[in-house]
């Protein structure tokens, strides 16, 4: 088996770890009106009705398992996913949606939503299904403001540069569900939410712009973020004005500490990025790998992150010459689009990483997405070493045209890079696999 081959083993048996199916069974059950979640039990005898809602890119594979557990306990409910992401379920509705920038399937699932919410009342459960993508997948429009505004508005966040945390500030200003006001308006039922992280950290405020969780963030961060990435005068005048009248106080802020009874709102992480790396660190130790988690906090540009790793690498192969080695790291780089090609931050980075290791052998990096679409594309990012740029060049690929058009995904179909999984029906962010000798 060669390295390449490897590296995509070792990368799967991350992803597997953190499906779903797998997640839910490790840590919720359900006996006599007793709902176990991590060791902590909630005792459901008075609650007369229980509704699933949520959204995000795992969020389907969520309920299908869910329902496996509680069965005809659910009295009904809705998830929003990402189009190719659904599957069968038997209580819960399940819309398919355009990720990342939202469109009117999105628009008309979290309505569903919104309506089981605002059904909940004190003696009822809400749970609530949370993964990455859940922040375009969960679209609402404020007043005089439209659909195309917002997706306008998405893209130009997209390509800006700025990260998840930042993106999110802006989502969440502009929204009637997220930032926690999703728990506010089922409020006063039980709100519990299952997470799957894919925002370094875990932060349950940023991730699918924390529809559950109370948020410190205020429209004076919105205004910053998009002045900062000179995106104010880009934007829709309607959009603007949304966010000037939250700082002149027109307009409710989000979820504060002091607005909700916090005993009734329960989050957990069942999931994130640092488990699927220790799960593929497992497989690549049994692959006779040296193998060691470098961070699963990875983050900053990714010109700047492949150059660490490429230089990592190199340095660690000089000095333990021979030695079989595994470098692991997760976490979630940026890039700043520019040019009209196709391709995601994983193919980017890994071509980057491609002609930095055009003369530098013994050297394999695979860098994917573990929800198996990386940016607007079927693959979930790619695989390199140090005969990538050679191939390239006998199919006459000019490399660093493909990099200034960031059209990463078209050399790699060429050249036969691409890791093409499917959709996971999960999502914890990226992983990074670097093996030596």
């Amino acid at each position: 088996m060669n390295n390449r081959q490897i590296a995509v083993d070792i990368f799967m048996a991350g992803v597997e770890s953190v499906k779903p199916d797998k997640l839910i069974r490790n840590f919720i059950s359900w006996s006599e009106k007793k709902l176990v979640i991590k060791n902590q039990v909630f005792d459901l005898s008075a609650v007369q009705n229980i509704y699933v809602v949520g959204a995000g890119k795992a969020s389907a594979l969520m309920a299908q398992s869910l329902e496996s557990v509680l069965g005809s306990a659910i009295t009904g409910g809705h998830i929003v996913t990402k189009f190719g992401h659904s599957v069968p379920l038997q209580y819960i509705g399940v819309s398919e949606a355009g990720h990342p920038i939202p469109d009117e399937n999105g628009l008309k699932g979290t309505a569903q939503i919104i309506e089981f919410a605002q059904k909940a009342d004190e003696n009822d459960l809400v749970i609530c299904l949370i993964s990455g993508g859940g922040s375009a997948l969960l679209t609402d429009v404020p007043e005089n403001c439209t659909l195309d505004n917002l997706a306008s508005l998405n893209d130009l966040l997209l390509k800006s540069g700025a990260d998840i945390k930042e993106i999110n500030c802006v989502r969440k200003h502009l929204s009637k569900i997220k930032g926690g006001q999703l728990a506010k308006i089922a409020s006063p039922a039980i709100v519990i939410s299952l997470i799957l992280s894919d925002v370094i950290g875990d932060p349950i405020d940023v991730i699918a712009s924390g529809p559950t969780a109370i948020d410190e963030s205020t429209f004076d961060d919105a205004m910053d973020v998009l002045k900062r990435y000179k995106l104010s005068s880009k934007i829709a005048p309607s959009i603007l004005k949304i966010i000037n009248d939250g700082i002149q106080g027109k307009r409710g802020e989000t979820l504060k500490k002091e607005e909700l009874a916090t005993n009734k709102v329960y989050n957990f992480i069942i999931g994130n990025n640092m488990l699927a790396l220790h799960a593929a660190k497992t497989m690549a130790e049994n692959l006779g790998f040296y193998t060691q988690i470098e961070t699963s906090t990875l983050s900053g540009n990714v010109e700047d992150v492949a150059s660490m790793l490429v230089e990592t690498a190199i340095r660690y192969r000089d000095e333990h010459k021979g030695m079989k080695t595994c470098m692991l790291y997760g976490g979630e780089p940026t890039v700043k689009i520019s040019g009209n090609g196709l391709g995601g931050r994983n193919q980017h980075l890994a071509l980057i990483c491609a002609k930095q290791l055009q003369k530098q052998t013994g050297i394999t990096i695979l860098s994917g997405g573990t929800d198996g679409t990386d940016g607007p594309t079927d693959a979930a990012g790619a695989i390199v070493d140090s005969e990538t740029f050679n191939n390239g060049q006998s199919l006459n690929l000019d490399i660093e045209e493909y990099l200034l058009n960031c059209d990463s995904y078209n050399f790699f179909q060429q050249e036969g890079g691409l890791i093409i999984t499917g959709p996971t029906q999960t999502n914890v962010m990226d992983i990074i696999v670097v093996l030596i000798g």
